[in-house]
């Protein structure tokens, strides 16, 4: 089938799910209908009243229906997770015939995945169901659906909006009639759409909604999009925590087969519901400073309603609204209170609570208004992960992760037991049987390459490190950085509590500064009250232009006096600083190795370089670039874009851009990245003939725009600096957030691979080229690869070029005396953009643009 018949079949089934109760109907209007007129719009669902910060016409819909994302519905705006159907290596001559690497030593591992082992050999015909009159829920649809067994058949896949058949139905459209429990007749109307062979891309996503149906069977339920098992609970009721086991899964198309990937997942629970929090909150903060209080600790929170297991980010709270208010529901207005006890049977006992209002991720009609927000009672929602004071404690986060925290051996146990326990149940196998579906029991068995560790190169020595601890904190001690400037004018800030703390980091710093080559001058000690305005006056009257380095002492670690810190030495005065919390200053036998840490960070914030690797290619510059989504500052994104600028990869240029909301982020990026290519220019006399771009920040689902829309900004910039100019460039799109595991056997037992593991065959897509790296280590749990996707290339390096040089650049960052999980620049852009969406809301003073003032 080709893309345009795809699409068209797609089109056809777009917004045929029902639209929650209140919100308007997803639908494609009629190419040559005319745009809906006011009266037109009746019976979308509009509040008589409208929440406080929402238009009076703004459209209102509440948490109810079949809301996921499935297949078929909204057709080429269909947000596809798997980032289907492009194809990048195709555009690649050198990587056409293989994109494998050759140095290192083998290595068998294990990965989490599991072949299908027979696939059907027949026609899959797709159907668009239509329900008149429209049915919100999911389950209701399905059953009304399902009356219909003789007609349709036992074997059929229904996701709400879209039917699979593995038989054609003997007319193209087919009307069936169906009643509800209630005696309300309801007429189904079944249209063929598509006939999908069984190696085509819907079919893979048919073979998806199978797997999720088999989940079903095992009575899992589904939260976003995962699926989790209520029935088997971890409670810690110390905390008032429950968590939830679980799977997240998908099968697709990889390099060497179909195949299933799968890993283990936790949702955490709390046993509290919204109300519950708010009646808590209410006499601790009274009456007059509630609502203010409330909706500040409330929004942002993910809550999850059991009423049809769906999770919703709280955005704001209508304080007007409570359950006695009414939407339109067809052609009737019903009340909150009354929609819930009709459609699942709940009574809400507090008629005068608020109501939570959530902007759900949904695309409206073309040409016709947008859904509007999500109207959530808060008796209803219950409170789902761990707040940052949960975060800090140390016994919640260890009871947590003693039971979340799976070791190589047992993640492996759980996963094949899960394999295991689909083919022992008779109702799932009898599923998959009849769709001709069979999965292999055993994790898939591949070859992976342990990249040879690297020398690090420090001062007048060299040395390697233990390849398996991944880090050189013992073997740096003592030996001179690379280069340091020299610390003549610099303070430290303390309160009256901290002195003693603060007098300690200053002699310590003394004594660890010389063996490491960093030469240092006693510093002014300035003391404050321990308040905001005071610590803003005490660093506005003594920081000026012949600071070198601002370090300052914080009694606790409250973002609030963080914050003034980094805005006034970041924005204001631009001056490098360090802060330190005196609890970590407190402990005698740690203070070498603390005070060791932030000389090290002073020194580089300032200018100095610490270590480096070999790097044999010449005139090459990386770039890192990632993006940070401001919540306070409006919803702002932050584009962070750092670029090396010598050849030891040891100096780089930062610059950061505030987006408003909506903007595409590689705009400001674009004047950032012409930005670093002047100070390259600047800093050798000679513009790189080689760029690398590290694209990090990128989510699932967006790698379309990263290949038809920041590539060609990308060059842009390039080609700002003169027609002539053309160097080589590689654009590699950096991923953390994956659900690959792979596993290594050491004498017959389970563990991590080892750092510099690299995969490249089997488990990768054959469109793109990409390959894993499992870069760092870790001391407890399972570790985590790191995919990299080249999506475009005109360097010709070779793949074992391009996988040692990301390995490479895993050693270079200076806030981590090991390997870390990404490429340097990467981290550095992630630290940027946090810095200043956490804390600054605002773009740093350019004189900052080549230190690394944000570690």
């Amino acid at each position: 089938m080709t893309g345009r018949a795809r699409a068209r079949s797609r089109g056809r089934a777009r917004g045929q799910e029902t639209a929650a109760p209140g919100a308007s109907k997803v639908r494609e209007p009629a190419p040559v209908a005319p745009p809906p007129t006011e009266s037109e719009l009746v019976g979308r669902g509009r509040q008589k009243v409208a929440p406080r910060p929402f238009p009076a016409e703004a459209e209102l819909q509440i948490s109810a229906g079949f809301q996921q994302v499935k297949l078929g519905e909204r057709g080429g705006r269909r947000r596809d997770f798997h980032d289907a159907g492009i194809n990048t290596r195709q555009a690649m001559e050198h990587v056409k015939e293989s994109k494998s690497g050759t140095s290192g030593s083998a290595i068998q591992l294990r990965a989490n995945y599991f072949r299908i082992l027979s696939r059907p050999q027949w026609v899959l015909y797709q159907y668009h169901v239509d329900f008149k009159p429209q049915m919100e829920a999911r389950r209701l649809r399905s059953a009304l659906l399902f009356q219909h067994e003789e007609t349709l058949g036992s074997a059929w896949s229904f996701d709400g909006a879209v039917l699979f058949l593995p038989h054609r139905l003997h007319g193209k459209e087919t009307v069936l009639h169906s009643e509800t429990r209630h005696g309300e007749k309801v007429q189904i109307t079944v249209t063929l759409t598509n006939e999908l062979p069984p190696t085509s891309p819907a079919c893979l996503q048919f073979y998806n909604i199978i797997f999720r149906r088999i989940l079903r069977i095992l009575n899992m339920q589904q939260i976003g999009r995962n699926y989790y098992n209520p029935k088997d609970p971890l409670n810690i009721p110390q905390h008032k925590l429950t968590i939830w086991p679980g799977y997240t899964t998908t099968i697709l198309q990889y390099e060497s087969a179909i195949m299933l990937c799968t890993d283990v997942s936790h949702k955490v629970l709390r046993s509290e519901t919204v109300l519950d929090f708010m009646a808590s909150l209410r006499p601790k903060v009274g009456e007059h400073r509630f609502p203010e209080i409330c909706t500040k600790e409330l929004v942002g929170l993910i809550v999850l309603t059991k009423y049809n297991n769906k999770t919703y980010r709280v955005d704001d709270i209508a304080w007007d609204h409570t359950p006695k208010n009414t939407f339109t529901r067809g052609d009737k207005d019903i009340s909150f209170r009354d929609y819930y006890k009709t459609q699942y049977s709940l009574d809400i006992s507090d008629l005068n609570q608020p109501l939570l209002i959530s902007h759900v991720k949904k695309v409206g009609p073309v040409g016709g208004p947008p859904p509007g927000p999500a109207m959530l009672i808060p008796e209803l929602c219950y409170l789902t992960g761990l707040t940052d004071k949960m975060r800090a404690d140390y016994n919640i986060m260890k009871d947590l992760s003693s039971h979340t925290r799976l070791s190589p051996e047992q993640r492996e146990g759980r996963l094949t037991r899960f394999v295991t326990n689909i083919q022992k149940d008779s109702d799932a196998q009898a599923e998959l049987d009849k769709w001709g579906l069979n999965f292999d029991k055993q994790l898939l068995s591949l070859t992976g390459r342990v990249l040879p560790p690297e020398r690090i190169f420090q001062g007048p020595k060299s040395y390697e490190y233990d390849p398996w601890a991944a880090d050189w904190a013992k073997e740096m001690r003592g030996v001179p950085v690379i280069s340091s400037p020299q610390l003549n004018s610099w303070l430290i800030f303390y309160t009256h509590r901290n002195a003693n703390e603060a007098q300690s980091l200053l002699q310590t710093l003394s004594k660890v500064c010389g063996p490491l080559g960093i030469r240092i001058q006693r510093a002014v000690m300035i003391q404050y009250e321990d308040h905001q305005e005071s610590l803003l006056r005490a660093l506005q009257q003594n920081v000026g232009k012949q600071t070198q380095m601002v370090v300052v002492v914080l009694p606790s670690n409250r973002k609030d006096k963080y914050d003034t810190v980094k805005k006034f030495l970041c924005v204001e005065c631009p001056t490098p600083s360090q802060c330190v919390v005196s609890r970590t200053l407190s402990r005698p036998q740690a203070l070498m190795t603390v005070a060791t840490k932030i000389a090290l960070q002073m020194a580089c914030k300032m200018g100095g370089e610490l270590w480096s690797v070999e790097v044999p290619l010449k005139q090459l510059m990386i770039v890192g670039i990632d993006c940070y989504h401001d919540t306070l500052a409006g919803k702002r994104s932050i584009g962070a874009l750092v670029a090396s600028l010598n050849q030891t990869m040891s100096r780089w240029f930062s610059m950061c851009v505030l987006q408003h909301r909506g903007q595409e982020i590689m705009d400001g990026l674009k004047k950032a990245l012409s930005a670093a290519l002047k100070e390259y220019l600047k800093f050798n006399n000679c513009l790189p003939s080689r760029i690398i771009v590290y694209r990090d920040g990128v989510g699932d689902g967006q790698l379309h725009s990263v290949v038809n829309y920041e590539v060609s900004q990308i060059m842009d910039s390039i080609k700002s600096m003169g027609q002539d100019y053309m160097p080589k460039l590689s654009v590699v799109v950096v991923k953390k957030r994956i659900i690959s595991r792979f596993f290594a056997l050491n004498h017959g037992k389970v563990t991590n691979p080892p750092p510099g593991t690299v995969v490249d065959t089997d488990v990768t897509r054959p469109e793109w080229y990409d390959f894993y790296i499992v870069s760092q280590a870790v001391r407890s749990g399972s570790l985590s690869p790191t995919h990299y996707n080249v999506v475009y290339d005109t360097s010709g390096l070779k793949p074992d070029h391009m996988q040692r040089l990301t390995y490479k650049l895993c050693h270079m960052y200076y806030n981590w005396q090991g390997i870390i999980r990404v490429p340097a620049p990467c981290q550095y852009a992630h630290k940027l953009a946090f810095l200043v969406g956490q804390s600054i809301h605002r773009e740093p003073n350019i004189q900052l643009n080549n230190l690394l003032f944000y570690l």
